[in-house]
């Protein structure tokens, strides 16, 4: 594995830590960052496995559009777009004042991140 692909592990998984801390915590939870941080984690993932393949992106929080470029050398990853798509909002939607995410949202986005870094570690040789 390349260093750099190593570095966008450690990032998502430091987004995924964040996320389950924060679905977890006892007082005071703060599921706006969890649904955040779940979105971040499967974004760092995808560019993590496009970094490894030599696949140019531009600056996205788009995870179709991620997904898209890496179909060609991934074809059965077609089978995340229904985990992605959900994961979109939370980039965005979140992080400003006028929505604020609930428990099952939260729980939602971390099922959803679940499987995009399970797929993608699998596809990297890491350990699930």
């Amino acid at each position: 594995m390349k260093p750099i692909t190593a570095e966008w592990i450690d990032k998502a998984d430091g987004d995924w830590i964040t996320a389950q801390r924060e679905l977890r915590a006892r007082k005071m939870p703060n599921y706006d960052s969890a649904c955040f941080h779940a979105q971040q984690c499967a974004e760092k993932y995808l560019k993590a496995k496009l970094v490894e393949e030599n696949i140019a992106f531009s600056k996205t929080h788009d995870l179709v559009y991620l997904l898209k470029l890496l179909l060609p050398i991934e074809p059965g990853w077609a089978s995340l777009r229904p985990h992605l798509t959900p994961l979109n909002a939370y980039a965005v939607l979140y992080r400003y004042p006028g929505n604020d995410a609930v428990k099952t949202e939260a729980k939602d986005a971390m099922k959803d991140c679940r499987e995009v870094r399970r797929v993608v570690r699998l596809s990297l040789g890491l350990p699930v």
